[in-house]
C-alpha cells in the first residue's frame, strides 16, 4: 500500500489481484447476497485508489481495508432501507444456464437435505442482516473471516472487551432469531 500511495500502478494492480476475492466475499456476506456485491467491490478499490495519498500505516492494511468494505457495504444497506427496496433471490440463481444434470450422485445430500440447508442458510443471512451494524461487522469478521478480537477492535475502533461484548450480544440475538431452527 505504501507503493500505491507513491503512485506505483503495478503495486495497485497487485493489491487488487491479491484482495479482490477476499473483498468480494466479505461484501457478499455484508449485503446478504450477490445483489450489488460486484459494484461495491469495485467501489472499494476505487476508494483505495482515490484516497491512497492519505493512507497512513497506523494499523494493518487489512484493518483499513475491512473498514472501507464495512462502511461502503452499510452505505448500500442504508440506501436500500431508505428506498424500501427489497430484493428477492432464488437459491441457485436464474442464469438461464439450462437444466440441472439428471444423473444423481449417491454420495450427495438428498434434495430434502439440500433444501433444508438452503433454508437454514437463508435464515442465518436474514438473522445477521437484522443485527445492529457493529454486531454484524463483528460476527462476520469473526465467524467468516476468522479475525481475532484485536483485529475486529481495530476495524470497529473499540476495545477488545467491547468486541467480546458485541459478539456475545450478536450470538444471543442470533439464537433468539433462529430459535425455531436450533435443535435442543
Amino acid at each position: 500500500m505504501l507503493r500505491v500511495r507513491e503512485g506505483d500502478q503495478s503495486a495497485f494492480d497487485e493489491l487488487v489481484r491479491r484482495n479482490t476475492h477476499k473483498v468480494h466475499a466479505l461484501v457478499y456476506r455484508f449485503l446478504g447476497g450477490a445483489g450489488s456485491a460486484e459494484d461495491v467491490t469495485q467501489e472499494v478499490f476505487m476508494r483505495i485508489y482515490r484516497t491512497a495519498h492519505r493512507y497512513v500505516p497506523s494499523a494493518k492494511f487489512s484493518t483499513w481495508l475491512y473498514r472501507i468494505v464495512a462502511n461502503l457495504s452499510f452505505n448500500v444497506i442504508r440506501s436500500r432501507q431508505r428506498k424500501q427496496e427489497y430484493q428477492f433471490s432464488q437459491p441457485g440463481g436464474d442464469d438461464g444456464g439450462g437444466a440441472e444434470p439428471s444423473i444423481q450422485d449417491d454420495r450427495a445430500d438428498s434434495p430434502d437435505r439440500k433444501l433444508a440447508d438452503e433454508e437454514l442458510h437463508q435464515q442465518i443471512v436474514r438473522a445477521i442482516s437484522l443485527l445492529p451494524e457493529n454486531q454484524q461487522i463483528a460476527i462476520i469478521l469473526h465467524q467468516y473471516e476468522h479475525k481475532g478480537y484485536e483485529d475486529i477492535a481495530d476495524v470497529l475502533d473499540c476495545s477488545t472487551m467491547a468486541v467480546k461484548s458485541l459478539l456475545s450480544r450478536a450470538r444471543q440475538n442470533l439464537r433468539s432469531t433462529l430459535r425455531r431452527y436450533l435443535k435442543g
